[in-house]
């Protein structure tokens, strides 16, 4: 159905623009290259600010932002929905204005809300969407997109009938219905149960193993952080980061050290002030934030200063920041 790749091309690190690495490999090119794209609106309002991003084939791109970020018309001007400004935009070779129909028929797009005829069945309404392709009817496809979604048993019934889990996977079967190399998906898991949530995780995972590059927005951070090869940060119409999910983690991630005391305290000693300490739950734990990048982390002589105040714990642990507080952070901080 669709084409497997090297899974090479799923595994790359570091910005997708200018990475000398990527250029050299084949499995890493770009499929879709968004190159000096601005959009204002006419009441002067700019969505989006000259964005460069590159999506390599094969991967799973997350892209992350607040409400009102740009994260939907960067998604509509690539798929050919929204013109843009200035810049311009390829995907897998094909200017998306200049050579619209070809680029198009490569992507499937899972938007936010369903627009189609209430009245329409589901079988109808998904082949309906193969055919504006210019697909012919494959009947053994269809089938196996919607009994790969759950759909199979709903496929006679109306859209009007269906829940709001059921038409979330509706919307997703349309885009699939031509057999496309692209899909972006635009908040797919919004509003839906747990259960809907982890079904559709599956099967973007095994899109992505037969070589569709799929490209995602969500406000679930943890939803990035458990899919995502590499994840875009977008704020006031600005791409302000592009990492690979392990290298962003580890590189912005910072570690905590909370340790357990024996005696409650009621303020930190004047000796401890050079440290990155928070006392909690009643003074009873000592929480110490430290860059695992530094050479040197400051545990050791920290432990050193505590038996020196006289001060005894009884556990420690340690956590590592999540996706989402790197995200806020990063958020917060853009100009």
């Amino acid at each position: 159905m669709w084409r497997r790749i090297n899974s090479a091309a799923r595994k790359g690190t570091g910005p997708g623009r200018g990475d000398p690495s990527a250029e050299r490999s084949g499995a890493r090119q770009a499929v879709i290259a968004v190159s000096n794209v601005s959009k204002a609106y006419a009441a002067g309002f700019k969505a989006l600010k000259n964005v460069n991003l590159d999506i390599r084939r094969g991967e799973i791109f997350a892209l992350l932002g607040p409400n009102g970020a740009g994260k939907t018309t960067l998604i509509s001007i690539v798929c050919g929905i929204v013109n843009a400004t200035e810049g311009n935009v390829l995907v897998d070779g094909h200017d998306i204005v200049a050579d619209y129909r070809a680029a198009r028929q490569l992507i499937g797009l899972v938007p936010q809300e369903l627009t189609t005829d209430a009245f329409e069945s589901v079988w109808a309404t998904v082949s309906f969407s193969r055919g504006l392709f210019g697909k012919s009817a494959n009947p053994a496809h269809i089938e196996k997109v919607l009994k790969d979604l759950s759909l199979w048993d709903k496929k006679d019934s109306k859209v009007m009938t269906l829940s709001g889990g059921m038409k979330r996977r509706l919307l997703i079967a349309k885009a699939l219905s031509h057999e496309p190399n692209i899909l972006f998906l635009d908040e797919p898991t919004a509003g839906v149960d747990v259960n809907l949530r982890r079904d559709m995780w599956q099967l973007v995972r095994s899109l992505r193993e037969a070589g569709v590059t799929i490209i995602l927005t969500t406000h679930y951070i943890d939803e990035a952080e458990e899919m995502a090869d590499r994840i875009g940060v977008i704020s006031k119409g600005e791409i302000i980061l592009v990492e690979d999910k392990i290298e962003l983690m580890q590189k912005l991630g910072k570690k905590h050290l909370t340790l357990q005391l024996q005696h409650p305290l009621v303020e930190l000693p004047a000796a401890l002030a050079a440290y990155d300490l928070q006392l909690a739950n009643g003074g009873t734990e000592l929480t110490y934030t430290y860059d695992t990048q530094s050479e040197r982390t400051g545990i050791v002589p920290l432990l050193d200063r505590l038996s020196d105040a006289g001060i005894v714990f009884k556990d420690l642990q340690t956590t590592q920041s999540s996706l989402e507080d790197i995200f806020v952070s990063l958020v917060k901080d853009a100009p």
